[in-house]
C-alpha cells in the first residue's frame, strides 16, 4: 500500500484500516508492549494516576514477571505473523507464476 500511494496523506490513509483492524481483533504488538507495559508499571507508583483509575480495574498482573510472560508469546506471534502471513501474501500477489 505504501508504494501505491503518492503523497504522505495517501500513506496515512492507507495505514489506518489495517492498524484499526489489528487492534480491533485484539492482537498485540511486541514493540508497543515494550513501551506501554513498563510505562504502566511505572505509573502504578504515582498515586495521582492510581486515583484516576477505576477501582474495578485489576492491575495485579501488571508486573515485571507478567511483562516477560506476555512478551515472549507476543514477539513469537509477531515474527510468525509478519514473516509467514505477510510474506505469503506478497508471494501470492507478486512472485508466483
Amino acid at each position: 500500500m505504501c508504494f501505491a500511494c503518492h503523497s504522505v496523506t495517501d500513506k496515512i490513509m492507507a495505514i489506518i484500516f489495517p492498524i484499526t483492524g489489528f487492534v480491533a481483533m485484539g492482537f498485540e504488538h511486541s514493540v508497543v508492549n515494550m513501551y506501554f507495559i513498563p510505562a504502566g508499571i511505572v505509573a502504578q507508583t504515582n498515586p495521582d494516576i492510581m486515583q484516576i483509575i477505576d477501582a474495578s480495574v485489576d492491575l495485579s498482573h501488571l508486573t515485571i514477571s507478567g511483562f516477560m510472560d506476555n512478551l515472549l508469546p507476543v514477539t513469537l506471534g509477531n515474527i510468525v505473523g509478519g514473516s509467514v502471513f505477510v510474506g505469503l501474501i506478497y508471494w501470492f500477489i507478486y512472485l508466483r507464476e
